[in-house]
Formats: structure tokens, sequence, C-alpha cells
């Protein structure tokens, strides 16, 4: 089961935080919500939520 660990707020930003989430090894998807407000879901394993909100933490706040 996937769960939504982030909305982005337009496809770039998504695109680089999937890459960056890759890079560490996570299994990620980008799923587009509200294309009229250009927002889109990150997604993970539910298995590795906590995992992967340490690292997008440290992600968002460089």
């Amino acid at each position: 089961m996937w769960t939504v660990i982030y909305i982005a707020p337009t496809a770039r930003i998504a695109e680089r935080i999937k890459q960056r989430l890759t890079e560490e090894g996570f299994l990620v998807q980008v799923r587009g919500i509200s294309l009229s407000k250009n927002q889109f879901e990150i997604v993970v394993p539910a298995g590795e939520v906590e995992e992967v909100q340490e690292v997008l933490n440290s992600i968002l706040h460089r």
C-alpha cells in the first residue's frame, strides 16, 4: 500500500524530491492530484514512511 508523504506545489519540485529519495534507495511515485491547482502527491510504500520522513525533512530544510 502506498502512502502520501508530501504534496508538492509544482511538478518540478515533485520530481526533484522523487529524484533525491530515489537516490537514497526508496521506491517513490509521483501522482498528479489537481492539475488545475498543479499539485502532486509524493507517495512511498507504507512500510518506509518513517525512514522517508527523516530524509524528506533534511531535503526540505536545506
